[in-house]
């Protein structure tokens, strides 16, 4: 155990006598740990000392007569205010006994104070709370190499991880609890943990995990609520992260329980990477499903995935594609590995053309929203199909993909991309060049002569080719408005009377977008 104040008046050989009745001075005083004995008579030592250290004086800066009751009082308020434990008077040195005043002002002060006799040296004070502190490092050290093998023999057993933790939680009197890569709590040691704790305490604690996985960087988290402190750590690589391990108690851990946590955390790191080696095999085995299912293999991989991991998706199923940094690819495996299992026969997924794509059913989309949510990629979703379709499906997710990225992360469904239709796509592609180039001769013009004949043949199309229409909107004569587009028709070197040329050049205009200037 280490020195309190208590244990120093404890021991006998020493002779110690305090001289501010512990009634008096506020609770838990005298059973405050002392981090050091020092000695000083300066007046005002505080800035060689620390706070929890108890300082010992033979009061040679009280010696004049002239000393008041105020320096006494100055002088037990600098040492309170500065987080000492206790002062010590060593008596029969320069004086008699302690003085009145000096007792008066450290009861004032809250500051226990006591009696160093003559036969008792400063140093055998100092020794004694130094071999209190070697004995509790010792005794630390102890434990900590006592549960560290006892954590290493848990580690042997069948479920290592879980035996792990728990030996954990029942070593260091803490709950432990470890969250997966997506987030989900899988396991917590004692198991009623959060069942005792406020509704809060595990809010906080599953929201600063997530947001740690989130963030993608190896990190650790000290949060101190409802009388606990709880610790988080995150286990992987950077970018590769599977989990969060967190731990709460009534004491903070001393360097002994975080060594003992430090050599858990390594643990279950090989741990989830042993598991991740094998994670990585069934990818491979997945991917050459995928292209399976891709070339009409259903009743195979129907027949390989009811092995592996459940049915395949009921159809109609719909195709996701992912968009994620490579970095990012095992943790969001991970994450989809612990949603298959979770729900057999909604999604299957597997790694293609270096992108994450993903077969659901109906009730296996909101997957999707959470993808997003917890890694910010971006999704594109085809519409639903038979397994027969599937090459034209992952044709549509990846055309919806490819419009996602105009925007923030986020799921982009094929339906919204069809409903606009097709001329309205083009202006999507790389279209937008060739267009601007078959329109070239009309924007020259324009800027050569300051006319608007772009505009013109633009609002001339959106009525039908109706110049009188067309002529009112522009507030210009019809045959004004038919020479205009004559005029247009020599420019493009196109005859504009029939609906294919009219049509094209409606494309081009789609395609070209607005025009630089």
């Amino acid at each position: 155990m280490l020195p309190t104040l208590r244990r120093l008046l404890d021991q006998s050989d020493l002779g110690l006598r305090l001289l501010t009745p512990e009634d008096r001075l506020p609770p838990g005083t005298a059973d405050r740990v002392v981090e050091w004995v020092h000695s000083s008579d300066l007046l005002d030592p505080t800035p060689f000392l620390s706070a929890g250290q108890v300082l010992l004086t033979t009061g040679t800066q009280f010696a004049s007569e002239a000393t008041t009751d105020a320096a006494y009082r100055e002088y037990a308020h600098r040492l309170r205010a500065h987080g000492l434990a206790g002062l010590g008077f060593g008596t029969e040195v320069i004086r008699d006994g302690t003085p009145e005043a000096l007792v008066s002002a450290c009861l004032d002060e809250g500051l226990p104070l006591v009696e160093v006799p003559y036969a008792t040296p400063f140093i055998a004070v100092a020794r004694a709370a130094g071999d209190m502190i070697a004995e509790d490092r010792y005794a630390r050290n102890t434990w900590a190499l006592s549960a560290q093998r006892a954590i290493s023999l848990a580690a042997l057993r069948p479920d290592g991880l879980s035996a792990t933790l728990s030996e954990l939680s029942r070593q260091l009197n803490h709950w432990v609890a470890l969250f997966d890569a997506s987030g989900a709590l899988t396991r917590v040691f004692p198991r009623d943990a959060f069942a005792r704790a406020s509704a809060a305490s595990f809010t906080l604690v599953a929201a600063e995990a997530a947001t740690m996985l989130r963030r993608g960087q190896r990190s650790s988290v000290t949060v101190p609520i409802g009388g606990e402190t709880l610790t988080l750590q995150t286990l992987g690589r950077r970018d590769q992260l599977r989990g969060v391990l967190a731990l709460g108690g009534a004491s903070q851990l001393d360097q002994a329980g975080q060594g003992v946590v430090t050599s858990v955390i390594a643990l279950a790191g090989l741990a989830l990477e042993q598991n991740n080696a094998l994670d990585r095999a069934r990818g491979h085995l997945r991917s050459g499903l995928w292209h399976s299912l891709l070339g009409g293999n259903t009743d195979l991989v129907a027949r390989i995935s009811a092995e592996m991991w459940g049915p395949l998706p009921r159809g109609p199923v719909r195709v996701a594609v992912v968009d994620a940094p490579e970095e990012r690819q095992d943790a969001i495996t991970d994450f989809l590995e612990i949603r298959a299992e979770e729900q057999p026969g909604r999604l299957f997924f597997a790694l293609h053309d270096g992108r994450l794509s993903l077969c659901l059913d109906r009730t296996g989309v909101p997957v999707l929203a959470e993808l997003v949510e917890n890694f910010g990629v971006r999704v594109g979703l085809s519409d639903a199909t038979e397994y027969s379709a599937l090459p034209s499906a992952l044709g549509q997710a990846l055309r919806a993909l490819d419009r996602s990225i105009e925007g923030p992360p986020g799921i982009v469904e094929f339906e919204v991309i069809s409903r606009h239709g097709v001329l309205a796509f083009l202006a999507r592609t790389d279209a937008q060049e060739v267009g601007r180039a078959m329109l070239a001769p009309i924007t020259r013009h324009d800027s050569l002569h300051g006319t608007d004949l772009l505009g013109t043949l633009r609002v001339w199309l959106e009525h039908n080719a109706e110049y009188a229409a067309a002529a009112t909107v522009l507030g210009i004569h019809r045959h004004t408005m038919r020479s205009h587009v004559g005029q247009a028709e020599q420019l493009l070197g196109r005859d504009l009377s029939s609906f294919p040329a009219r049509a094209d050049v409606w494309a081009a205009l789609l395609a070209a977008g607005p025009q630089p200037r």
